[in-house]
């Protein structure tokens, strides 16, 4: 058991330090209120949502980064290829969400956004369903915004 925790914990400070090396690898500026930019990172939530119930594999492909990753509950890297492939085998599937109030902070081209979710979901047969807090860091690359790393948790 002490050995799935401290798999755990390095886990979370492994992809802690992933978002903080995202982060400051650029000068930081002060946080945007532009409405633009927080609406349009929001709507990204959303439409990731739709994306999933709908198993819409090219909107979640334009979502997601190339280099998107988070950590599982069992403390593995979890990536953008597992993730299209478990939605498109249907080993995944997202029956319903609603998102709570998104914190939104955008930093130029960067956004971090907190929020909850609650969701009825089904993952190999199973329903996983229940309320949720995460955290996405966002790039913008071009003119839109991708995800480029997250972390969830289950609210017990």
């Amino acid at each position: 058991m002490k050995k799935l925790q401290m798999q755990k914990f390095v886990g979370a400070v492994l992809f802690t330090s992933l978002c903080a090396g995202l982060v400051l690898a650029q000068p930081l500026e002060a946080p945007s209120n532009d409405p633009a930019a927080v609406d349009a990172v929001k709507q990204v939530g959303q439409e990731m949502g739709k994306a999933m119930m709908a198993s819409d594999i090219e909107k979640l492909n334009q979502i997601y980064a190339d280099d998107w990753a988070t950590v599982d509950s069992s403390g593995k890297i979890f990536t953008k290829e597992s993730l299209l492939s478990d939605f498109k085998s249907g080993k995944h599937k997202l029956l319903s969400f609603e998102i709570g109030p998104m914190d939104v902070q955008v930093f130029g081209d960067v956004a971090v956004v907190q929020a909850s979710v609650t969701e009825k979901r089904i993952h190999d047969g199973k329903d996983i369903s229940g309320q949720f807090v995460f955290m996405d860091l966002l790039k913008k690359r071009g003119d839109k915004w991708v995800i480029v790393r997250t972390l969830g948790a289950r609210v017990i």
